[in-house]
């Protein structure tokens, strides 16, 4: 019985490996494309998988600092992956001062991607999270567009 469960523990590891492996080439091909549809100079990008919220809280999110040029147009994309239950929604704060998002609560719209002006440089945050709460597993990419 004990030898059993040593020859079945290598197939065990392995396809541990194997399921981890193919995820992230799933999550980096989801990333690829979401760069390639933004049309601008991929810079970085945000991988984020955050479980359901619980009933009556806040929903989960994912938060992100980064340094922005001032005189720079930038362009912030979001794209979820095949498996995700919720739609991703990307925020970018100046302070606590929101300057862009992919989704506008006034109106219910989604965008995949905004475009942002930044007149200052200095630190911004990119929070990404998932419309009502909900899991899921999303990329968020952050391009180059031009100087202004």
């Amino acid at each position: 019985m004990n030898m059993k469960k040593f020859k079945l523990f290598p197939i065990f590891i392995l396809l541990s490996i194997i399921s981890l492996n193919i995820r992230a080439q799933d999550i980096s091909q989801v990333a690829a494309q979401c760069a390639a549809a933004a049309d601008a100079v991929y810079l970085k990008d945000y991988v984020v998988n955050l479980d359901a919220s619980t009933p009556g809280g806040a929903p989960n999110q994912a938060r992100f600092a980064l340094m922005l040029s001032k005189n720079t147009k930038y362009r912030f994309s979001v794209c979820p992956a095949p498996n995700s239950e919720g739609e991703p929604v990307l925020k970018l704060y100046d302070m606590n001062v929101l300057v862009g998002s992919t989704y506008i609560e006034a109106t219910g719209k989604d965008f995949h991607m905004f475009d942002f002006n930044c007149q200052k440089s200095g630190i911004y945050h990119v929070f990404i999270s998932f419309k009502d709460g909900k899991a899921g597993e999303a990329v968020g990419v952050l391009s180059f567009v031009k100087r202004l």
